[in-house]
């Protein structure tokens, strides 16, 4: 089959099957292991700030790594491995389907244009261009969920209105109106509530979808929103799933994922071209989530605690520091130490104290850090790292207190 040929094949048969028969690579000779960051002058550091995009997320599991590397070296179709993946990850997940897709973003770009275009191959090319297509155009969202990652829905044409109460839902909802789109981190920041959002949205017949990025732990958050009745939930793979960085899932209704999938690679008339996940993330996604899924959640957080207590029992030790442990009720649900300090006894700011850690060896991130107060999370760092955190945050802040 020509390129040209198989093209326009797979462009018209979205969930084609089938095997591509073809030698396998040769395996290649065992090398020395490199150290490309040391190679190209990339700074490592210890990661004890949390699972931030600009720090590549979170670290793969080997079990991952190994998924990755043992199937690198076959092909695939990619319909029939989303297909079969996707029907594995839809059960875990208490969905009607799902696909793996390269983030929470495109998920979300993904999941409305499915719902605009339907399984209408003419519409799905014409994305982003609604004037005249008699697609819908509008989505709308709680004016307290207003983040930049909403322009993922922007990708598809559609424009955002924003509104407050139920009210001014109501009002707002006419027959442009493609969907009803809620942020599940500032969920109580918001005067509608999950369940009501739902609600309204299946009264009227519009979708309803929620963006759950950074949400889990808990791990019952992975099927709680489909169970509630979401028409699509987003989340990404590469934080406490562990799975790759550029990772993420699409899962909800049916016909919604089916009719997104038309959007997304291997098909490349679309506006989610961009957003190809190869075998490899498919695979490793797959095997994180199922494993995720299947651990011990209770004695991960022990672990977790255990962890946070070595460090503010080390810093506590210094005086003038005192320190709070908090845990965020709705996204990146983990132990959070907030360590603070008497500027008249500890004459150093956070933002030198960030600096320092940053330029030390080993070199270290932390969270946040304002005046006289830092943060800490353990989620992210390696077994026995809390120990070398602990004792170089303490190190700084006696050299810095006043004699």
């Amino acid at each position: 089959m020509q390129r040209r040929e198989l093209i326009k094949y797979i462009s018209l048969s979205p969930l084609v099957t089938g095997t591509v028969l073809l030698s396998p690579a040769s395996a290649s000779p065992g090398a020395k292991k490199r150290d490309l960051f040391k190679e190209l002058g990339v700074r490592t550091f210890i990661n004890a700030a949390g699972t931030y995009t600009a720090m590549t997320g979170s670290l793969m599991h080997d079990y991952v790594v190994e998924t990755i590397r043992d199937h690198a070296t076959d092909f695939c179709m990619m319909d029939e491995l989303q297909d079969k993946t996707g029907e594995k990850i839809a059960s875990l997940v208490h969905a009607e389907a799902a696909v793996v897709t390269t983030g929470a973003f495109s998920a979300m770009t993904l999941g409305l244009a499915g719902i605009l275009t339907g399984m209408d191959t003419k519409k799905v090319e014409q994305l982003p261009h609604l004037d005249g297509t008699g697609m819908k155009s509008e989505v709308i969202i709680q004016k307290a969920h207003e983040i930049v990652y909403n322009h993922a829905l922007k990708n598809t044409g559609c424009k955002i209105i924003y509104i407050e109460t139920v009210d001014e839902l109501e009002k707002a909802i006419n027959e442009k109106t493609a969907l009803l789109h809620f942020l599940n981190i500032e969920a109580d920041k918001g005067k509608i509530l999950h369940e009501e959002w739902v609600a309204i949205g299946k009264k009227h017949g519009i979708p309803t979808s929620i963006d759950i990025a950074a949400d889990v732990p808990p791990v019952s958050n992975l099927w709680k929103f489909n169970e509630m009745g979401f028409s699509f939930v987003a989340i990404s793979g590469g934080k406490a799933i562990r799975g790759p960085q550029s990772a993420g899932l699409l899962m909800g209704k049916k016909e919604i994922i089916a009719a997104a999938r038309l959007s997304m690679p291997p098909r490349g008339f679309n506006i989610g071209r961009g957003f190809k996940v190869n075998k490899e993330e498919v695979l490793g996604m797959y095997v994180a989530l199922e494993k995720y899924i299947g651990q011990d959640h209770q004695k991960e957080w022990d672990n977790w605690q255990a962890a946070t207590a070595v460090i503010e029992n080390s810093v506590k030790a210094v005086n003038g520091v005192s320190t709070a442990i908090n845990i965020p009720p709705l996204g990146n649900i983990t132990p959070t130490l907030a360590i603070s300090w008497d500027i008249s006894k500890i004459k150093i700011t956070a933002k030198d104290l960030q600096l320092n850690l940053r330029n030390g060896s080993p070199s270290i991130e932390i969270g946040s850090a304002q005046n006289t107060r830092i943060t800490i999370t353990v989620w992210m760092l390696k077994p026995g790292q809390e120990k070398l955190v602990a004792a170089k945050i303490k190190e700084e802040l006696a050299k810095a207190a006043v004699s």
